[in-house]
Formats: C-alpha cells, sequence, structure tokens
C-alpha cells in the first residue's frame, strides 16, 4: 500500500438511509422529483438494498414535493430564465426541461418564459457569438450558413436566426411582437 487506507465498504442502504441521503441531496441541490428518484435509484444499485419492502421512491418523491422541499415547477422556471439569459431559444429550454424530468403541466410557465424572451435570448447570443450585427466585418454566405445553424442548435427558430445572421454588422435587427 502507498501510505492509504482502504476505505470500508459503505453500509446497504434502509429506508431511513435513504430519507436521509434524499433530504441531503435536495439540501444541497436545486432539483426535480425525476432527478431525486434517479440519483436514488443509482445509490441503491450502487450500495444496495438492505430492508423488508423494496424502496418506494416515488412515494418519496411525491411527499418531498408536498412538502415543499422540490418545486418542479419553479425548478423550470429558473431553468427557463437561465437558459434565455445565456442566449438559449425555446427548443433549448424544452430540451432541457425534458432532460431534467419537468412534466408538461410543471413547464407551462417555463415554455411561456423562453417564448417571451426569444428576442432578448437571441440577441444575447449573438451578441455573445458575434453573429450578424456584431461581427466586425460581413461574412461571405458559408459562414452566414453556420451561423444560421449554430443558432438554430442553440434552439432558436429559423426566422429569428436569419434576421440576425443577415443584419449587416452594427445594424440590430428591429424586434417583432
Amino acid at each position: 500500500m502507498t501510505g492509504r487506507t482502504r476505505k470500508k465498504p459503505r453500509p446497504p442502504l434502509d429506508q431511513e438511509s435513504l430519507e436521509q441521503l434524499a433530504l441531503f441531496y435536495v439540501g444541497r441541490y436545486a432539483t426535480t422529483r425525476a432527478k431525486l428518484r434517479s440519483y436514488l435509484s443509482r445509490k441503491i444499485r450502487e450500495r444496495g438494498w438492505d430492508d423488508n419492502r423494496e424502496p418506494d421512491l416515488e412515494r418519496l418523491s411525491e411527499r418531498f414535493s408536498e412538502l415543499g422541499y422540490i418545486d418542479d415547477a419553479a425548478f423550470a422556471e429558473a431553468r427557463a430564465r437561465s437558459l434565455a439569459r445565456r442566449g438559449y431559444g425555446a427548443r433549448r429550454v424544452d430540451q432541457a426541461l425534458f432532460a431534467a424530468g419537468i412534466e408538461d403541466a410543471d413547464g407551462v410557465d417555463a415554455r411561456q418564459i423562453a417564448a417571451d424572451n426569444s428576442w432578448d435570448a437571441a440577441l444575447s447570443f449573438a451578441r455573445k457569438r458575434r453573429f450578424g450585427p456584431f461581427a466586425n466585418a460581413p461574412v461571405d454566405a458559408d459562414r452566414k450558413r453556420k451561423s444560421i445553424a449554430a443558432m438554430m442548435r442553440a434552439g432558436h427558430s429559423y426566422e429569428i436566426a436569419r434576421k440576425f445572421i443577415n443584419a449587416d454588422p452594427g445594424n440590430i435587427p428591429e424586434r417583432e411582437d
């Protein structure tokens, strides 16, 4: 050995230790019911289960939601605002909500936030990547095509991407509401 002591294997989880682990997780991270279930499922796979009854991760995540430890709608809204500030569009917000396990009912307000901020998000993305009105000089057709593709991958519609990319340097397109 090189002077390091081996860690003892962690004991298998039971219902009480599973709840303590869940409480620690929601206290440390902003999360959703689906992400909590995924985390706890992984911990059970890693450490094993040592209790008479099977773990009910669905019930535990619902109870934490009822207690207010988890709020999927608030998580979705915060994620939508964060992505919009960073320049990502509505499609990218949808993908993030899906990945976080947000149900449609909990994501309604977040999707509306993304739609309301779509122009500002595109403006932010174009500024950050120096596209269109923020370019140093006019660009060729191939570069425009690649820039439109980048904006679309960031979740913006083709129409908004085209307006920004086709704008001359220094000429910010007019907002359409």
